[in-house]
């Protein structure tokens, strides 16, 4: 578990437990990871909906259907796909050059730039 910093309150750690909770896929890592038995996260969880306190829900841009965040988040994942495709290639290249610099007795390290 985090160290208890400046500006820690139960309540807080309480309401970061219930989010993760609430995406959370395996009860027993999360109990591990926050350093709380589960007995614990479901008496939380208990108290929260006694005081008829809705677990967080994820932050939705406002109008935004489900329709259309599916289309944004797969624009985005395309673009990540780019990226590391782009970095995977340069890599790739780099290696190359390194392995034929070695075979070639030259120097096998790659230019500082500006130099």
């Amino acid at each position: 578990m985090a160290k208890k910093g400046e500006g820690w309150r139960p309540e807080s750690f309480r309401e970061m437990a219930l989010e993760r909770l609430r995406t959370c896929m395996h009860i027993g890592k999360l109990c591990a990871e926050l350093g709380v038995s589960p007995n614990t996260l479901k008496r939380w969880r208990k108290e929260a909906a006694a005081r008829h306190e809705a677990l967080p829900v994820a932050v939705q841009p406002p109008g935004e259907t489900l329709e259309q965040e599916n289309r944004r988040l797969k624009r985005a994942l395309a673009e990540k796909v780019l990226e590391v495709d782009f970095l995977t290639g340069a890599l790739q290249r780099i290696e190359a050059r390194r392995r034929q610099n070695i075979a070639s007795g030259a120097r096998a390290f790659t230019p500082r730039s500006g130099e």
